[in-house]
């Protein structure tokens, strides 16, 4: 008798969907960064709340994000 070989189903490769693919819904955080230094050099420099100066940022951005429909 022939010696009995076992076969498995190979595993299929998993493929995501176009619509499971995560998508930004904010500006990135360069952009961010950038906008805040921007906000920190328009005070010369002076003594600030960085993380205020992030929050804003990222507010006027989405806000140009909203009117420009990109979210």
């Amino acid at each position: 008798m022939p010696a009995q070989t076992t076969r498995f189903a190979r595993p299929r490769a998993r493929t995501m969907s176009i619509s499971a693919v995560p998508v930004a819904e904010g500006p990135h955080d360069e952009l961010i960064r950038a906008r805040a230094y921007e906000i920190y050099l328009a005070r010369n420099g002076a003594p600030g709340n960085p993380e205020s100066d992030w929050r804003q940022a990222e507010e006027e951005l989405r806000g140009r994000m909203t009117l420009l429909g990109q979210t």
